[in-house]
């Protein structure tokens, strides 16, 4: 997610017949929509719908880890092995989450759920200022995530706030340094109710996304959203992408299904190599310097390259033999099929083969070799394939 930026989508709120997005398929209406209308049922169910299920699955096991974290504060308690536990689980969510920013649009950037969850660079003076405000943090500690997710801004909450609690980091030249490793266990009451308030929120925000691409979710997940009194957004945007041509649908066809979902690709692409990777490249500017996606936990290249996955899986399809608008390029022409596919690799294997990045990204060639290969890949994304989609 680019720093404090919302992806607007539009957003159709007309319910379909049915609450689940695994409907029967209207009948297509040329060779071309009947290829393209296959892709869409598999890229909704086991691409969207099962990373947000497993982002919010993944959300629920660090919430249970925080809340424990909490209670053992409270009663002077070790609880070490709980933050080596909500570290890993923190580590699964956020994978979750970068494997779908493919498709920011629709619920994640109409509902600001990106912004909320995903703003970057961390204001941990703001934070500490708040950790120190005894009045207010009264207040998180009574509402929980619902304070945290109406009153506080983009840059106090959300995975990275999250982060900074939960891995250590190191003071130097005025800046929080990450070292990648948990945070020891010696949190003050008051970083243990922030940090609980924050995953509670984090995770609420998950369910939400789950919700309005799935229209339905666990009796526990529902309960946590019921207690929070956070109604569900009845999007059904599976359902619409699923139903693409029918009454009810913001979708006309499956073309116009298959375009949003490269466009995505090309979007996330061109954040990656411009903005996650190419601002701490240039580091012309302290800003720049600082727009570190995951400096605490040292990730960001796990970050980028799940990034580049969601766009294999939303091209490719995330699941072994599912259809999706892999087969139908590939149908019309092989060779730019395979070129897709070779691209996507290589911006995969140039962003793992940088070491360190949050302390060696300015000047480094390595960095710049990965900026090439996805700005590649956007390129024949969006010069390409778009193109022969609207064909």
């Amino acid at each position: 997610m680019k720093k404090l930026f919302t992806m607007i989508g539009l957003i159709g709120m007309i319910g379909l017949i049915g609450t689940s997005c695994t409907g029967g398929n209207p009948e297509p209406t040329s060779d071309k929509e009947a290829a393209l209308q296959q892709a869409a049922t598999p890229y909704v169910n086991h691409t969207v719908v099962a990373t947000y299920k497993a982002m919010a699955d993944a959300g629920m096991e660090l919430l249970a880890n925080t809340q424990t974290i909490l209670d053992r504060v409270e009663k002077g308690e070790g609880y070490t092995d709980l933050m080596i536990t909500a570290d890993a689980n923190w580590r699964k969510m956020r994978k979750h989450w970068e494997q779908s920013e493919a498709f920011l649009y629709g619920p994640a950037g109409a509902h600001n759920i990106d912004p909320h969850i995903d703003s970057w660079p961390l204001d941990f003076n703001a934070m500490n200022a708040l950790l120190h405000d005894s009045a207010r943090m009264a207040q998180i500690e009574e509402e929980g995530g619902a304070y945290v997710g109406d009153k506080l801004g983009y840059a106090l909450k959300g995975f990275h706030a999250a982060e900074y609690l939960l891995f250590e980091s190191v003071e130097q030249g005025g800046r929080a340094v990450g070292t990648g490793r948990p945070h020891a266990a010696n949190l003050t009451h008051a970083e243990a109710v922030y940090l609980n308030a924050i995953v509670e929120d984090l995770t609420q925000q998950a369910i939400l996304l789950e919700y309005a691409w799935a229209g339905e979710v666990s009796a526990d997940k529902m309960t946590l959203l019921e207690e929070a009194e956070i109604e569900p957004y009845e999007d059904r945007y599976g359902a619409q992408m699923i139903n693409a041509g029918k009454a009810g649908s913001i979708y006309v066809s499956y073309q116009e299904v298959a375009e949003e979902i490269i466009a995505g690709a090309v979007d996330i692409a061109s954040e990656v190599a411009d903005l996650k990777l190419g601002n701490p490249y240039i580091s012309s500017t302290a800003e720049e310097r600082d727009y570190i996606e995951s400096p605490y936990s040292c990730t960001s290249t796990e970050d980028f390259a799940d990034n580049i996955r969601s766009i294999q899986h939303a091209y490719c399809g995330a699941q072994a033999g599912d259809y999706a608008i892999s087969n139908y390029v590939y149908r019309q022409d092989a060779d730019l099929d395979a070129n897709v596919r070779k691209a996507i690799e290589e911006a995969i294997a140039a962003i793992a083969a940088i070491e360190d990045f949050e302390n060696t990204a300015q000047g480094n060639p390595l960095v710049k070799t990965a900026i090439d290969k996805v700005s590649a890949l956007e390129q024949i994304l969006d010069d390409e394939v778009l193109p022969l989609l609207s064909k």
